[in-house]
């Protein structure tokens, strides 16, 4: 398997910035399966992306969400929408939020935060908040658990990976070709790293879900943000 052809593309421009994201495909002998899905709005660069592997959009079978922040499921209520077929899976920690059952976690830091900010960053923390309240939920059609094993990808399993978000998960080939890593590791200077520790959510479970991730030298980890790690 080549580890460069499981994945995404999506590039976003915020203001003069460029941000790519890297959604990942994990094919099975029944299942066509796709981790992460971006932002809202999100559904029309997935189909293109998926095409360009040579994927029909129809032909998902799975979408599986590693957590509950909107660079990560924000497409998933549209793509779910359309393709209403698909199965969304997510851990039963993060489905709680994901299906809108609770608050987003994300959503009540950003609120927090507000009262805190300095006059000049109130309408951009405002805006951020928002942005999460018009987040549209999606309802989890299966929940995982970790150690869950599946035939995607050559085989894998489901790791529990808490820490940025209580129930985030990553994803283990069972021969450690390649780890799936979500927002439990970015690719920083070519290191894993922990990503974003200041919006942790619990930072000593997030450094914790790092060194269990690190530990199983796996020769490929495909982050989020910035994209493979070789070894």
């Amino acid at each position: 398997m080549n580890t460069r052809d499981m994945i995404l593309d999506l590039s976003y421009t915020f203001g003069n910035t460029e941000q790519h994201i890297f959604p990942v495909i994990l094919l099975g002998k029944r299942d066509v399966v796709l981790v992460d899905c971006g932002y809202p709005g999100s559904l029309f660069m997935i189909e293109e992306q998926l095409r360009r592997h040579n994927i029909e959009p129809s032909a998902l079978t799975k979408l599986v969400l590693t957590h509950q922040d909107d660079d990560h499921m924000g497409a998933a209520a549209e793509l779910k929408e359309k393709y209403p077929a698909v199965q969304v899976l997510a851990s039963h920690t993060e489905a709680l939020y994901i299906s809108g059952r609770r608050k987003n976690l994300r959503l009540q830091q950003g609120e927090t935060l507000q009262h805190q900010l300095p006059d000049e960053q109130k309408a951009f923390g405002e805006q951020f908040c928002e942005r999460y309240r018009n987040l549209r939920p999606v309802l989890p059609d299966i929940l995982l658990h970790d150690a869950d094993r599946f035939d995607w990808g050559g085989g894998c399993e489901i790791l529990a990976t808490p820490g940025h978000t209580p129930g985030h998960i990553a994803i283990r080939s069972l021969d450690n070709e390649y780890m799936i890593t979500g927002d439990a590791a970015v690719l920083v200077e070519n290191e894993l790293a922990i990503a974003n520790p200041e919006f942790c959510l619990d930072l000593t479970a997030a450094k914790n879900s790092l060194e269990k991730i690190i530990q199983f030298q796996c020769r490929h980890y495909i982050c989020y943000h910035g994209g493979i790690l070789e070894r």
